[in-house]
């Protein structure tokens, strides 16, 4: 299980920061964006460290008081979550 455990942790995070990234290219351009809800489900399903350093590091949606406030405590969420499935 903690194998498998650490590939999802990579695989989301890895895709949910991509995602962010893509979305703040997106905005740069004028194009169709990543809708937010697309962005909290990946936070929530375990991403929320790559979208919260994808924030900071693009500086994208760091405005917005639901990705300041949401965003770290669905990292709280996925810490508890994560260390409940690893024990």
């Amino acid at each position: 299980m903690k194998p498998a455990l650490i590939v999802w942790i990579v695989f989301i995070n890895a895709v949910a920061y991509l995602v962010m990234s893509d979305d703040k290219r997106r905005a740069r351009m004028g194009r169709d964006r990543v809708p937010e809800k697309t962005l909290f489900l990946l936070a929530a399903i375990g991403g929320a460290l790559g979208i919260w350093i994808a924030m900071y590091r693009k500086r994208h949606k760091t405005r917005h008081l639901t990705f300041k406030v949401g965003v770290p405590l669905l990292l709280i969420v996925n810490v508890a979550l994560y260390t409940y499935f690893w024990g």
